[in-house]
């Protein structure tokens, strides 16, 4: 996924300005494609220098200093269906926990348990804060073919947060299996191959 279909997604939900559209990705499209302000402004300009977006014409307003709507054209339209379509492999995971977790391997796991706990509780209040979602957004029943595709895409980061949840609880205890690891290190170059 990228930016500029992320962005191309909000605005076909709802024509925004740059601020609102931002306050929206914080809310919503950020769980799970995240991008900075500037980044999002950065894009509209080029999405709109592009002829995919445009901005509303406001007439009750003078144009220099007002706040942009943007709107998404048929081309922008276009391009987000052609994109929806198209075939992408799965991204790998890059998470610097587990890079971590596998550096441990050579130099010791040394304050790691601690690391582990306090991602436990982020991934427990993740959890939470998307259950509360959908209690309050989808608890009524099926919806729209929006509102379920939504759901759906809710669904996952529950699924994801679950999965996280169960196996922190595994690394975390066989790192209090494990101890403090301070000899882990001269263990490992001793013995096999290690997996990938």
């Amino acid at each position: 996924m990228s930016l500029p279909h992320a962005i191309l997604t909000a605005l076909l939900e709802k024509p925004s300005s740059g601020l609102e559209l931002t306050r929206r990705f914080d809310k919503s499209i950020g769980y799970f494609w995240s991008a900075t302000h500037q980044q999002i402004y950065r894009e509209l300009g080029r999405l709109e220098e592009a002829g995919a977006i445009r901005a509303l014409p406001r007439p009750d307003q003078p144009t220099r200093g007002q706040k942009k709507e943007y709107e998404v054209l048929p081309a922008g339209r276009d391009e987000l269906a052609a994109w929806v379509g198209r075939i992408e492999d799965p991204k790998p995971i890059r998470d610097a926990l587990l890079l971590r977790l596998r550096a441990a391997g050579v130099v010791g796991t040394q304050g790691l348990e601690a690391e582990v706990r306090r991602h436990l509780e982020l991934h427990r209040a993740q959890l939470a804060e998307y259950r509360a979602i959908e209690e309050r957004d989808f608890g009524d029943g099926r919806g729209s073919e929006g509102d379920r595709l939504r759901h759906l895409v809710l669904r996952a980061g529950i699924d994801l947060e679950n999965f996280w949840l169960g196996w922190l609880e595994a690394a975390r205890a066989e790192l209090a299996d494990m101890g403090t690891g301070a000899g882990m290190a001269a263990d490992v170059r001793t013995g096999p191959e290690p997996a990938p």
